[in-house]
């Protein structure tokens, strides 16, 4: 599937034919003649009246009821009539298409698109390569010429569904006719389309149409109806449409209709036993569960959320413009930890019993672990202000999921995932964002095929990750080749189900949130130095947790205080997790003002209030051993550093070259915009810092983050020692990991605008 978005391209045909001058081909040819279309539209309609309409209100140029006598130099035809109409018209199109021009290209806006194939087939003799079927997804209860609307198609999406045998001119020029119109235009297969129309629009039209008839026949109709609220109206609406349309569509795309049917009467079935059962668990899994992909369905229409890329809508592209200087003072409480936020979603839907969690993430990746979980039929309430309540199914209540598990932008949660279901009864597929795709997954892939789990990647070793079910693991001493939690977690997820010992060695300590949480929850994982290990077969016992404040959001507002004369900053309820701590140890190794206050424990990991006031900073070699303790935190120390009194190194950093993007040549790239003296190396950089804090320690300009947050905000953060405004591209993907970052860096005295469609 592709998609297409502009609002520029112009439709350069120079005679467009429309059938059927009803509201989709009326608003089709106002909106040509909105976006300054320069040819001849004209419009073939059996009542003549229509016709007559259309040219009085400048919708068309001319046009009849006899298709035959409009054809004469037609480059485009756009067949606009009901599906079950569509074949005799096809019949009188074919018998008089010698009448158009030598290139004539034709298309349709009909609904369902197997039935239509099946016309152009019989008539044709087969599909012609200059017949490409199209579905404009927009309509109204009105009908009619008089309902022409010029914005009907603005922002909305047509599908195209053009066959192995179309000729790519004539492909580009529908493209082109409907970009014209302020479209989205993507690609599909005919059978796909059919599929997926029969559940997003035909069965809700379905449904509306039998509760109005349902209630209406009944003795009590006009006290139901007087007394029926906004909701029913809105539920209801679509049954005020065109009845005989809506019947050819049913008649045509049958098949897929009934299969949805069925899926639909199998839900309500098990929604009617958990009412008559009174089962909580299972209604508010159900309710829940439609609550918040209602939610998402929302961000799609709004293009608001980085959840839009994975169903081929543009997300909105969001800049930073941040103005130099500005202060760091204040007592901030940063979003809860984001690895936290996974794993307390993922143990709590596996334990017995109820698990409270506080301080949850609410920003998209933790979201889309959460809304996973619902999927295979978790029962999870919230989040509501940071609090999730997880209904736990135990190790092997976890049904299969109807498709694909999105984990958004979360390389931690699809290495962690894999784990988890490489151990389940059923197949399961992992996908993500753009950029996750791009992201190595052969690191969990290849120890977990060790381990008996099936499991195929594309190519490269990459996403999307399909994982055979079933499979009877047995647990591995894995050495790891490379320090990565998020391996080591996948591993001993896995080991979970694993008949035997997993045990993991890693090369250099990694964050161990997955092991503190495991003990947590019951379940006892050893440790020995750098090795950790545990049986499977175990159970989880469900218990409350508090997530701590992500010390890697904490990170930016550590560096704007550090590197800000005058500033003072405490961040609270940080978590201080001894492998989590680099960024704490880098920034004192290079004198930073920073101490730990109201240093405790909850639930197992420790936090701590962090102040930091303004000191010189001082370059340094970074201690290799402090390189896997920080690796997340590495963007906003290259501004430290750039701040900092003499030459900064850091080495052993490979790592940071396959993150959410190159991060080491991604720096380096924005580094040189501002005038920061660096050179690149494989494994590292050096920075040559200012020191000098009398004045700016760089110069401004415009920066591009690659969709990377890290990268955005460690930018946004330079700016308070910048000579000149900093203006940061793509930073969508903020949301991902910080949804508060653009308010809590205003509230400590940043200058920071947020322009595009997403503002946070």
């Amino acid at each position: 599937m592709s998609a297409r978005s502009s609002k520029h391209t112009p439709c350069l045909e120079s005679r467009v034919l429309i059938v059927g001058l009803g509201l989709i081909g009326g608003s089709l040819a106002a909106a040509l003649r909105v976006d300054g279309y320069q040819g001849h539209i004209v419009a073939c309609d059996p009542n003549p009246d229509e016709i007559a309409l259309g040219i009085e209100l400048g919708v068309v140029d001319s046009g009849g009821t006899r298709l035959d006598e409009l054809l004469e130099g037609v480059s485009m035809v756009v067949l606009a009539v009901p599906v079950l109409a569509m074949e005799s018209v096809m019949a009188q199109l074919a018998a008089a298409l010698p009448r158009a021009a030598r290139d004539v290209v034709i298309t349709d806006v009909g609904s369902t698109k197997a039935t239509i194939r099946e016309c152009a087939e019989r008539v044709f003799g087969s599909m012609p390569p200059n017949m490409v079927l199209g579905h404009p997804i927009a309509g109204s209860e009105k009908s009619g010429v008089a309902a022409a609307n010029p914005t009907l198609y603005v922002n909305h999406k047509v599908i195209l569904t053009p066959e192995p045998n179309v000729d790519e001119q004539a492909l580009m020029r529908v493209e082109a006719l409907w970009l014209a119109c302020g479209a989205d235009v993507l690609h599909m297969s005919v059978e796909r389309h059919d599929q997926v129309l029969a559940r997003t629009s035909h069965l809700p039209h379905l449904l509306a149409f039998s509760l109005v008839d349902t209630l209406a026949r009944q003795d009590e109709r006009l006290d139901i109806f007087r007394y029926a609220a906004g909701g029913f109206r809105d539920f209801t609406r679509i049954a005020g449409s065109d009845p005989v349309m809506w019947r050819d569509i049913f008649i045509a795309n049958r098949e897929a209709v009934l299969s949805s049917l069925d899926d639909f009467e199998a839900g309500l079935k098990r929604l009617r036993q958990a009412v008559e059962e009174g089962d909580s668990d299972a209604l508010i899994a159900t309710f829940d569960r439609a609550s918040h992909a209602r939610h998402y369905f929302d961000t799609l229409l709004n293009k608001t959320s980085y959840q839009a890329e994975y169903h081929m809508q543009p997300h909105g592209k969001v800049t930073y413009r941040v103005q130099p200087g500005g202060k760091a003072q204040g007592r901030l409480r940063v979003p809860g930890d984001k690895s936290m936020s996974h794993r307390s979603i993922m143990l709590g839907a596996l334990a017995e019993g109820v698990t409270e969690v506080k301080g949850f993430l609410e920003g998209e990746d933790s979201l889309a672990t959460l809304q996973a979980f619902r999927e295979m039929g978790v029962a999870i309430e919230g989040p509501h202000q940071g609090r999730v309540t997880i209904h736990g199914v135990g190790m092997h209540g976890l049904k299969a999921p109807a498709g694909p598990l999105y984990v958004g932008n979360s390389g931690t949660a699809m290495r962690l995932f894999a784990g988890l279901l490489a151990g389940q009864a059923f197949d399961s597929e992992l996908t993500g964002d753009e950029s996750l795709t791009k992201r190595p997954m052969g690191r969990v892939a290849d120890p977990l095929r060790l381990m008996g789990a099936m499991i195929e990647t594309a190519e490269g070793g990459r996403p999307p990750l399909k994982i055979h079910g079933g499979k009877a693991l047995k647990g591995i001493h894995y050495d790891m080749p490379m320090a990565s939690a998020q391996v080591k977690s996948c591993l001993l997820l896995a080991g979970l189900y694993a008949e035997g010992e997993t045990r993991v060695r890693e090369p250099a300590p990694t964050r161990d949130h997955t092991e503190r949480m495991l003990n947590g929850f019951g379940y006892e994982v050893s440790r020995d130095g750098d090795t950790c290990w545990l049986q499977g077969g175990g159970r989880l016992t469900a218990g409350p947790i508090d997530v701590p404040s992500d010390i890697s959001s904490a990170t930016f507002f550590l560096v704007a205080a550090a590197i800000t004369p005058g500033s003072d900053i405490v961040l609270e309820h940080v978590g201080i997790n001894p492998t989590r701590i680099g960024v704490i140890n880098i920034l004192q190794l290079m004198g930073a003002d920073l101490t730990l206050q109201n240093e405790r424990e909850v639930g197992g990991e420790p936090v701590a209030d962090i102040r930091i006031r303004y000191a010189p900073l001082k370059g340094i070699d970074i201690p290799v051993d402090q390189v896997p303790l920080a690796i997340d935190e590495f963007p906003a120390l290259f501004i430290a550093a750039s701040n900092a009194y003499g030459t900064t190194r850091l080495r052993g950093a490979e790592e940071l070259r396959v993150k959410e993007s190159d991060r080491i040549q991604a720096m380096a790239d924005g580094l040189a915009v501002l005038g920061v003296e660096h050179t690149v190396v494989e494994d590292g950089i050096d920075i040559v810092g200012n020191g000098n804090d009398s004045g700016p320690s760089y110069g401004g300009g415009r920066i591009d983050s690659l969709g990377d947050h890290r990268i955005a905000m460690a930018f946004a953060i330079a700016s308070l020692r910048a000579g000149a405004e900093i203006i940061i591209d793509d930073c969508a993907n903020v949301a991902t990991s910080f949804p508060d970052f653009v308010a809590l860096a205003q509230r400590i005295g940043m200058s920071i605008e947020v322009e595009g469609a997403n503002d946070h």
